[in-house]
């Protein structure tokens, strides 16, 4: 079984609830597990805010996270996902936020510089970076995979 088969599965014989925060995935976490039928089962949605203005007025990102880390920072997906359970109330959830290119790197924080978090709300909590390397579209791509992988190692392990 592929990795969103098994995700699928474990969520429907588990009767729990998914959501995503996404950013520099624009939706394609989301467009993965809607291609399955039956992900309404547990699938409650992706909140894609793209602006700063949206990751505080959607997912209440702090307004001095923003200034003081960036946007693309560890601390803004983890306040990205304390927002997604607040606002959605799912049992597991998955925050993204990068810069997936051709432009906004910086040397600090390159083109494909990734940082995430996800976990079960009131459970342990996982966030870390990982860099993907192409260009967009393949940057994109590498994080959803990577992204779906990292949570079904979660919810398996």
């Amino acid at each position: 079984m592929s990795t969103k088969e098994t995700l699928h599965t474990w969520f429907i014989e588990n009767n729990k609830t998914l959501a995503f925060g996404e950013s520099c995935t624009g939706g394609l976490m989301a467009t993965h597990i809607t291609a399955m039928s039956g992900a309404s089962k547990y699938f409650l949605g992706s909140l894609v805010v793209y602006s700063n203005a949206l990751k505080e007025k959607i997912l209440h990102v702090s307004s001095q996270t923003l200034l003081s880390e960036g946007a693309v920072s560890l601390q803004t997906a983890q306040e990205m996902l304390t927002g997604l359970f607040k606002v959605t109330g799912a049992d597991v959830g998955v925050a993204v936020t990068g810069i997936a290119g051709p432009s906004g790197g910086s040397l600090e924080k390159p083109i494909g510089t990734i940082f995430y978090a996800l976990g079960m709300r009131n459970g342990k909590i996982e966030s870390g970076s990982f860099s993907a390397q192409g260009n967009r579209q393949t940057i994109m791509l590498s994080t959803t995979n990577q992204l779906l992988e990292k949570l079904l190692h979660y919810v398996t392990t």
